[in-house]
């Protein structure tokens, strides 16, 4: 039995108590929606959104063992075997050997680092919004590696080869993600107080 939202934003903010993590996995699980029902799998839509929800849910406080800790504290709380998976194959390569096997996986490799980056490159902006973000401007930011340096340009262009995508088509389709999903996303951190 699959995690509801509900249950997961519980599970979430249980270990995730900082701004900054809460609104990225926000932002994430908006994302992942907009691909489910882009990428002709809407009906698992909340699945894929359940999955952004939770896929950094050992970061906080754990962060030396990213995506190992987490699926130790998904198993405690009963979460199902098939979103433990999901969340900690965004890892592989790094902290885990467990390799994005299904779309839904490889979307979230592919496009958790690269939702940073944008986001980042939305605050730099006049408008702070991606609303006005052309392609063009983020593939120079993208191509910047001083930009948020913390975001791998290694893992989005990886991902974007697991998926058979050229690179341009993920910068892109991310970020028509996060312009359709910014009001949505605003809305729900604002909902955090």
């Amino acid at each position: 039995m699959s995690i509801t939202r509900e249950q997961a934003w519980n599970l979430l903010t249980q270990y995730n108590k900082e701004p900054f993590h809460l609104r990225h996995a926000i932002t994430v699980e908006h994302v992942m929606g907009w691909y489910a029902r882009e990428l002709g799998y809407g009906e698992e839509a909340d699945f894929w959104s359940v999955v952004g929800l939770l896929h950094d849910l050992d970061f906080e406080m754990w962060p030396e063992e990213h995506c190992e800790k987490s699926q130790e504290l998904m198993k405690q709380a009963g979460v199902d075997e098939r979103t433990i998976r999901a969340t900690a194959s965004h890892g592989w390569g790094l902290r885990v050997d467990i390799k994005p096997e299904h779309e839904m996986e490889k979307v979230l490799y592919a496009s958790d680092e690269l939702t940073g980056l944008i986001g980042a490159a939305a605050l730099m902006r006049p408008s702070k919004s991606v609303a006005d973000m052309e392609l063009k401007s983020l593939k120079k930011k993208f191509k910047d590696k001083k930009f948020a340096a913390g975001c791998s340009r290694d893992v989005i262009a990886n991902g974007a080869e697991l998926l058979g995508w050229e690179l341009d088509k993920l910068l892109d389709l991310t970020l028509k993600a996060m312009q359709a999903e910014e009001t949505a996303i605003e809305e729900a951190v604002a909902a955090l107080g």
